[in-house]
Order: structure tokens, then C-alpha cells, then sequence
């Protein structure tokens, strides 16, 4: 009894969070990419890795938004995709490579439609031999991760 008064005290004074309405679009460049060259299935993925960075970032931070809008401008995989694989049999899974990375922008707005915050934010990998043994979107999801942290840093300091 004893351990769950505790635990329901530190749960009361811990900064509470509450999950923002988080949408991830791309631009009409990228969609066309996705589309042709990388596969829709790509595009799923790379969305529920930024709204899952933003959501942990905002909760690490204590702070939150209504609704974020974030879209993904561009992005490079450091490894061939399933349909680059199969559209393209020369492309070896475990020998190519490629410099990654993620271009992203996001707004976010409070409960009665007020923007917070808006950032633009990109990064991609300037070293080839940085991709070795690289998952096929390791620098962009490690784009997407500086991201979601200063995008919760603005945030902050709105509500600072």
C-alpha cells in the first residue's frame, strides 16, 4: 500500500504532458518521391518515426501543443529501400550505400489555434563512411530526433 501512495505521488508531481494531435504530410516533392522511387510503405514509416520522436521530446520536456503540424520537405535513406531493391536488381542491400539525412518544418498551435512555435530544421550526413552498417533511414531518423528536440525547446521557451 505503501509503494502505491508513492508511485501515485510521483506521478501527481511529475510535468504532465498531454499527447498534442500530431500530423505529418510531405511536401508534393517528396510524396512524388516517395511514389516513384522509395515506396509509399517508406512514407508511413518515416511519419510514425517523427511523430513518435516529437511526442517523447514534448514529454521529456514537460511542455505541449495542441496540434503540431509537421511536413517532411526531404528526406535520404542511407540504404536501398524495398522498391529501390526491386526496382533496380544491380542495388545490393548489404554493400550500397548513400549519405542520408531529413528536411523537416512544423508548426504547432495551442488549444484555441494560436501558433506556439514554427521551426525549420534539416540535416543530412556529409561523410559516406559515417552510413557503414547503417539501417536504411538511420540519418534521417536521426534528423527527425534533433527535430523533435528543438521544436520541444521552442516550445519551452514560449512558455517560459
Amino acid at each position: 500500500m505503501k509503494r502505491l501512495l508513492i508511485a501515485a505521488s510521483a506521478l501527481a508531481l511529475a510535468p504532465l504532458a498531454y499527447a498534442a494531435e500530431i500530423s505529418v504530410s510531405f511536401s508534393e516533392d517528396f510524396a512524388e518521391t516517395l511514389e516513384e522511387d522509395y515506396g509509399t510503405r517508406e512514407g508511413e514509416y518515416l511519419s510514425r518515426e517523427v511523430a513518435e520522436d516529437i511526442e517523447r521530446a514534448l514529454t521529456k520536456a514537460g511542455v505541449d501543443a495542441a496540434r503540431i503540424d509537421v511536413t517532411i520537405i526531404n528526406a535520404k535513406p542511407n540504404k536501398p529501400t524495398f522498391k529501390q531493391l526491386g526496382d533496380k536488381p544491380g542495388l545490393d542491400f548489404g554493400r550500397s550505400l548513400s549519405i542520408g539525412g531529413m528536411k523537416l518544418e512544423a508548426d504547432a498551435f495551442s488549444a484555441d489555434g494560436t501558433e506556439l512555435a514554427t521551426l525549420e530544421y534539416g540535416w543530412f550526413e556529409n561523410e559516406l563512411r559515417n552510413a557503414v552498417g547503417s539501417p536504411t533511414w538511420t540519418d534521417a531518423n536521426r534528423a527527425s530526433h534533433r527535430f523533435a528536440r528543438k521544436l520541444a525547446k521552442a516550445l519551452e521557451s514560449q512558455s517560459s
